[in-house]
C-alpha cells in the first residue's frame, strides 16, 4: 500500500477550513461587540424612559395637588360652576370677578372685603380693572342689602351672579384670596414696589403695622396688607380701592418683568392654600405668557363704580349711578380707558401710582409739592381716626 510522505504541511483543506473559521469568528466578534453596544444603548433609553415616566408622574401628582388646593371644593362648587359662562375662544376677551376676604383656611363663613370686575384681553395684551365699592346698596332675592352681604347669604355664585346681572356681562372666571393670603403672596415674591401716595396711619385696627411713609417702598407682607386694607382717609373706601388696584398693578408689573414658566408655577405653588379659584393651574400658565410683553403703565385701565355715600336709615351705602354704570360697561367692553367717567366724584385721582424696582433704589424719596401734599393728607386722614365718614372709614378693619 502505498504510503503518503509527511511533508509538514497542512493539506489544502484544512487550510481552507482554518480561514473558514478564522472569518466566522471575526463575524461573531463584530456582532457580539454590535449587540453588546446596542444593549448598551437599550439599557440607557429604558433608564431614561423610566426617570422621564417617574419625573412625568410626580410632575402630574404635584400639578393636581396644586390644582386640588386652589379648587377648594367648598367654594368652587358646582353652583358656582354653572354660574361661569365658557370663554367663547382662547383669545377673546373675557371677565374675572376678583375677590378680596377676610377668610381664612377652613372657614366657611367670611365676608367679601374687596370686589373687583376684571376684563381681560391677551389678543391686545390689556386689562381692565373695575373697582365695585363693597358697601353698595342692592336688592337680591327681594332683599336690600349691600353687595358684599350677597357672599353672606349666596357664597361665591351668587356674587358672580350679581355682579353679572348688574355690569350686564358675563363672567368666566372667579378668584378670592383672603387678606392672610395677600400677605404670604407677597412675601412668596419677594416684597412688592409700590408708591405710597400719602402718610398712612391706624393704630386702631391694625397691630404689626400701624403706618407707612408716602415714597417709593419694597412692602412685605405685613405692609401690603396695611397698605391695601388701610381706610383712614377723608374719603374712606375710595382711597382704599385706588390703593388695592394701584397694588395689584404693581404686582403683575414685577411678575411680567421677571417672567418665566417656574417662577409661574412656583409662584402658585407657593400662593395655593391662600387663592381659591376655577383657573387650572395649566390656564393660569398660559393666560401668564399670552399676557408677557404688557406693558402696566398703558396696557392696565382702572376706575370705579360712578357712586356716592349715603346714609339711609342709619345704615352707610354707596349709590351707585347705574346709568353711568352702564356707559362706562360700553367703554370698558370695547377695551377702551373707562377712567373719565370718574372724574370730577368724590375719591377721584388721575392715574394709580405704582412702583418698580428701579424707583425702589430711590428709597423711597419724593419732590417736596408731594411731601407737603402728602402730610397734609395725613393731617386730614388721622383727624378721621375713630370718627367715621359717610362711606364707613371707622369700621374696623375686618
Amino acid at each position: 500500500m502505498a504510503r503518503f510522505k509527511d511533508s509538514g504541511d497542512p493539506p489544502a483543506h484544512a487550510a481552507q477550513d482554518t480561514g473558514y473559521r478564522r472569518a466566522d469568528v471575526s463575524r461573531y466578534q463584530a456582532e457580539r461587540r454590535r449587540k453588546r453596544r446596542l444593549g448598551v444603548a437599550g439599557r440607557v433609553l429604558i433608564v431614561v424612559a423610566a426617570v422621564l415616566a417617574v419625573g412625568a408622574a410626580a410632575l402630574a401628582f404635584w400639578t393636581n395637588d396644586i390644582q386640588r388646593r386652589m379648587n377648594d371644593e367648598q367654594v368652587v362648587d358646582t353652583e358656582l360652576r354653572e354660574s361661569l359662562a365658557e370663554e367663547k375662544a382662547p383669545s377673546d376677551p373675557y371677565y374675572v370677578l376678583l375677590l378680596g376676604t377676610d377668610g381664612r383656611p377652613g372657614e366657611t363663613d367670611y365676608r367679601a372685603d374687596t370686589i373687583i370686575l376684571a376684563r381681560v384681553d391677551p389678543k391686545s395684551k390689556r386689562a381692565t380693572l373695575l373697582s365695585i365699592p363693597r358697601d353698595t346698596k342692592v336688592t337680591w332675592k327681594g332683599e336690600t342689602m349691600k353687595i358684599n352681604g350677597v357672599h353672606t347669604y349666596a357664597g361665591a355664585a351668587g356674587m358672580v351672579q350679581i355682579v353679572s346681572e348688574l355690569f350686564d356681562v358675563d363672567i368666566a372666571h372667579y378668584a378670592e384670596v383672603s387678606f392672610d393670603g395677600l400677605s404670604t403672596i407677597t412675601d412668596a415674591m419677594g416684597g412688592v414696589v409700590v408708591d405710597v401716595d400719602q402718610y398712612m396711619f391706624d393704630d386702631e385696627n391694625f397691630d404689626v403695622v400701624t403706618e407707612l411713609q408716602p415714597g417709593v417702598q419694597r412692602l412685605d407682607g405685613e405692609q401690603a396688607l396695611f397698605y391695601c386694607r388701610c381706610r383712614h382717609f377723608v374719603d374712606g373706601d375710595y382711597t382704599r380701592m385706588r390703593h388695592q388696584r394701584t397694588f395689584i398693578k404693581a404686582m403683575l408689573s414685577q411678575i411680567m418683568s421677571s417672567y418665566d414658566p417656574v417662577t409661574i408655577v412656583n409662584l402658585v405653588n407657593a400662593t395655593a392654600d391662600v387663592v381659591t379659584t376655577d383657573l387650572t393651574v395649566s390656564q393660569i400658565v398660559d393666560l401668564a405668557t399670552e399676557m408677557q410683553g404688557l406693558d402696566v403703565e398703558t396696557g392696565i385701565y382702572t376706575a370705579f363704580v360712578p357712586s356716592v355715600a349715603e346714609e339711609i336709615g342709619g345704615v352707610s351705602y354707596v349709590i351707585a349711578d347705574w346709568d353711568a354704570t352702564a356707559e362706562m360697561m360700553k367703554v370698558i367692553d370695547a377695551g377702551g380707558d373707562p377712567s373719565s367717567f370718574d372724574e370730577g366724584l368724590f375719591g377721584y385721582q388721575k392715574g394709580d401710582r405704582y412702583g418698580s424696582d428701579e424707583d425702589d433704589a430711590d428709597d423711597g424719596a419724593t419732590d417736596d409739592d408731594a411731601t407737603g401734599a402728602n402730610e397734609a393728607d395725613a393731617t386730614e386722614g388721622t383727624a378721621m381716626t375713630g370718627q367715621g365718614s359717610s362711606t364707613g372709614s371707622g369700621s374696623t378693619s375686618r
